[in-house]
């Protein structure tokens, strides 16, 4: 009789850590993608990804160069102060994209150029997403105030 209680335990025991070792493999498999690190336009023209990685970038709209054609597609650029980096969008922008703000991109990086999926922009005159925010200091190139808490 204790030899069955012994055995039954040790079974559940072992089915707890066969599900438990299942349910870790499978949410680190869901989320091999779902991760997108920023990167500014000097870390993505240092070390280019792949064509096939997604990822985001973030900066500065540069000055004059946001293109419109006559399509829903838009060409400029994202500086972080030394480099920058071409982007095509197709889609509707932001309403608050501006030229010297700061925005973040996903997408990828194909063929020198950053092939944007998604575009976001500030939402207020105070926003920054904080990566960019970052970046640009790392680089002296941040003229603002910290963003308060």
């Amino acid at each position: 009789m204790k030899s069955l209680k012994k055995t039954r335990r040790i079974q559940i025991i072992l089915v707890a850590a066969v599900a438990l070792a299942f349910s870790t493999a499978l949410i680190g498999y869901a989320m091999r993608d779902g991760i997108n690190f920023f990167r500014s336009p000097s870390e993505v023209l240092a070390a280019p990804p792949p064509p096939h990685e997604v990822f985001r970038i973030g900066g500065l709209v540069e000055a004059g160069s946001i293109i419109r054609g006559q399509s829903d597609t838009v060409i400029f650029r994202v500086t972080d102060g030394p480099a920058s980096v071409e982007v095509r969008y197709r889609g509707i922008l932001p309403d608050l994209f501006t030229e010297n703000e700061g925005m973040v991109g996903t997408g990828r990086f194909i063929d020198g150029v950053f092939q944007a999926s998604e575009i976001l922009a500030k939402h207020d005159e105070t926003y920054m997403p904080r990566e960019v925010m970052e970046a640009l200091k790392d680089m002296d190139e941040w003229r603002g105030p910290d963003p308060q808490s």
